[in-house]
């Protein structure tokens, strides 16, 4: 049965703040889910790229996430990936959003890294 509040873009996901993120970088797993340009232009060093309009069951499991491993989702404003943590937890995961999304990073200027729109 399809379930509408999975995919709606407010309602509490568990979080976790830039400032713990950037600690805890290592042990976790992003998933960033904004556009591909978006993506290109800045993103946080290791994160995968699915856009939420393309996150699906094969999609998510072409990524090859570690089960065990949270899973950190990103977009710009902490919007787009409400329905994205709740969309990963359903499939399993451990999944939590960045507080603040890319903005919240970018103010407090973490390390961020770009590439080539191909």
């Amino acid at each position: 049965m399809f379930n509408l509040m999975m995919y709606l873009p407010w309602g509490k996901v568990p979080e976790i703040n830039a400032q713990d993120l950037l600690q805890q970088q290592q042990d976790v797993q992003i998933v960033d889910v904004r556009s591909r340009k978006e993506f290109c232009d800045s993103h946080i060093q290791g994160a995968l790229h699915l856009p939420l309009s393309q996150m699906n069951e094969s999609n998510v499991k072409a990524l090859s996430l570690a089960p065990t491993k949270p899973v950190v989702t990103i977009c710009l404003s902490a919007h787009r990936s409400i329905p994205a943590t709740r969309r990963l937890a359903k499939m399993g995961y451990q999944a939590s959003q960045l507080q603040g999304g890319m903005k919240a990073w970018w103010k407090q200027q973490m390390p961020c890294v770009s590439s080539q729109v191909k």
